[in-house]
């Protein structure tokens, strides 16, 4: 089974929708924390429609507590700084996407710490700063279970 990991999400209405998301492709969702919301916030609960108690979530406090509990192969991180695409990743089962909040991306000392080739971005147009946080989970999350034949 493959992980989406968000790291402090903000936005209640994107993390419901990447339930959803988990949900509908069988991908294990990591919170972790802290989050800029409460889980039964009503926006989250919208987003998530009854797909949230199909979802398979954990909260973490914090992301040493997910790298201790967690089981993975690789993890890998996106963010607009990577010089690798996400379509030159080859996905593996147990691999965990690694998202940052909405407001300010993953970290500098959290990117630091990961090999060069575990770090991805999704391509833009080079006026843009960012996409949604769902909309980007949901075309890594696709190309990786692609590559697994959508098992």
């Amino acid at each position: 089974m493959m992980h989406i990991v968000l790291f402090e999400p903000e936005i209640p209405p994107n993390t419901g929708n990447i339930m959803r998301l988990a949900a509908n492709t069988g991908f294990r969702l990591h919170l972790i924390e802290p989050l800029g919301f409460e889980l039964e916030d009503k926006q989250l609960r919208r987003a998530g429609l009854d797909y949230r108690e199909w979802a398979d979530t954990s909260r973490y406090r914090d992301f040493e507590d997910f790298v201790k509990t967690c089981e993975f192969n690789n993890l890998y991180a996106f963010t607009t700084r990577a010089k690798r695409t996400y379509s030159e990743a080859a996905f593996k089962p147990d691999d965990a996407l690694l998202f940052g909040p909405e407001s300010r991306g993953l970290p500098t000392e959290l990117l630091d710490s990961l090999d060069g080739d575990n770090k991805l971005r999704i391509p833009m147009v080079a006026t843009s700063r960012s996409l949604n946080l769902s909309n980007t989970v949901s075309i890594a999350v696709y190309e990786a279970w692609r590559q697994q034949g959508f098992t």
